[in-house]
């Protein structure tokens, strides 16, 4: 098909401060969220006759950081198959200029949701559905390294989905990785003082999300790095000596010349009275939950709890069902794609050969039992 008879099946739009140019099946685009890694409107898809996501890439080809960002996320949303990540339906590629994912529309991110009073059995089936998607993506070495409220999504019926890998990482066995910007107030101490870090650094992000949904605030609202560590030790307390010493050295000073605190136990941090009633039905318990937290908030990753450890806890195995924890792994097809270096030309190429892939994937609609509209592409 050549351009021009192309350009006829798209229109413009603007979305907030954003100008969206979609096929004329979506309609009535509403603004929904943004972010670093795009802007997300509310559509209408004539040909699924369903409410769809289309999320608008954030200037994919600014540079070659962000041309990387944007194959990196494509790849990774193709290769993902469980029901708590979120793939895309279609994708579509817009004369090399913008790339826009559509995907399935979600009722409220986990922001929204921290705000209600939540009951034990929605509180650790949010967690358990959590610590299902990152099991499935830390399967294939993929640590999402961004968790946080907004890029959890969840409907009406508690079901809940992960989202956003623009910054997430393929990791080999053995290797840790090195230090990277995600949100301040979710980051692990191994971060923050750039030690690398391995997959249970997002066992620490959900453990703060969970601190979140139980008080309705931000555990550790750091200003900026320094802030960040230093409100981590005023409540958890300044960690011994052996991880000092795992430390680099000007790191280690840093860290040594700092007050040193006691930090708060537990029962003093999630008092009884933060936690909703105890459960009858399922057991759960205020203690149980703090025991949890206990576990996942723990400064030194060596000895922080597993996601898999998490799955087993007493607050989170009630909802265990083996074909949503140990579902099969996603297959990552490009195995450099973290050690990838291309011009933004280049990049531009590789984007455009995944949407074609796309496309001829979801030729008849259905791709992994979801149904997928075809890919639109222009060139």
């Amino acid at each position: 098909m050549n351009r021009n008879k192309r350009e006829k099946e798209y229109y413009s739009i603007d979305v907030g401060d954003s100008t969206f140019m979609v096929l004329k099946r979506y309609q009535n685009l509403r603004p929904i969220g943004s972010g670093a890694q795009g802007i997300v409107c509310s559509a209408y898809d004539h040909n699924l006759e369903r409410n769809v996501a289309i999320k608008k890439l954030s200037r994919p080809f600014q540079n070659q950081t962000h041309a990387k960002r944007a194959y990196r996320e494509l790849v990774l949303m193709k290769c993902v198959n469980h029901k708590n990540v979120r793939a895309r339906l279609s994708c579509h590629y817009f004369f090399y200029v913008s790339v826009y994912l559509v995907m399935e529309l979600m009722d409220a991110n986990l922001c929204q949701v921290i705000q209600m009073e939540l009951d034990h059995e929605r509180l650790s089936y949010l967690l358990y559905q959590m610590l299902c998607g990152i099991k499935h993506l830390h399967a294939a070495g993929i640590i999402h390294r961004d968790l946080k409220p907004s890029n959890i999504v969840v409907k009406s019926d508690c079901t809940l989905k992960i989202l956003d890998f623009g910054l997430a990482r393929t990791a080999a066995t053995g290797l840790l990785m090195t230090p990277y910007v995600v949100t301040r107030y979710y980051r692990a101490p191994e971060v923050i003082l750039g030690m690398g870090y391995q997959a249970n650094v997002d066992v620490w992000s959900v453990g703060c999300i969970m601190a979140e949904m139980v008080r309705g605030s931000v555990l550790f609202p750091g200003t900026d790095h320094i802030d960040q560590w230093n409100k981590v030790i005023e409540q958890l307390g300044t960690p011994s000596q052996e991880f000092l010493m795992k430390l680099n050295q000007s790191v280690r000073t840093y860290v040594e010349n700092r007050p040193r605190y006691a930090g708060y136990s537990f029962e003093k941090l999630f008092p009884d009275v933060l936690f909703p009633a105890d459960s009858e039905h399922n057991k759960l318990k205020a203690s149980q939950a703090r025991d949890l937290l206990s576990k996942m908030l723990v400064i030194d990753a060596s000895k922080r709890i597993s996601v898999d450890e998490a799955l087993q806890h007493p607050y989170i195995n009630v909802w265990y069902d083996p074909t949503e924890v140990e579902a099969p792994p996603p297959v990552i097809t490009d195995k450099q794609l973290d050690e990838r270096e291309h011009t933004v030309e280049e990049w531009k190429e590789l984007i455009y050969k995944e949407v074609l892939d796309w496309e001829e994937r979801t030729k008849n609609g259905v791709i992994r039992g979801q149904p997928a509209s075809i890919a639109q592409v222009q060139q």
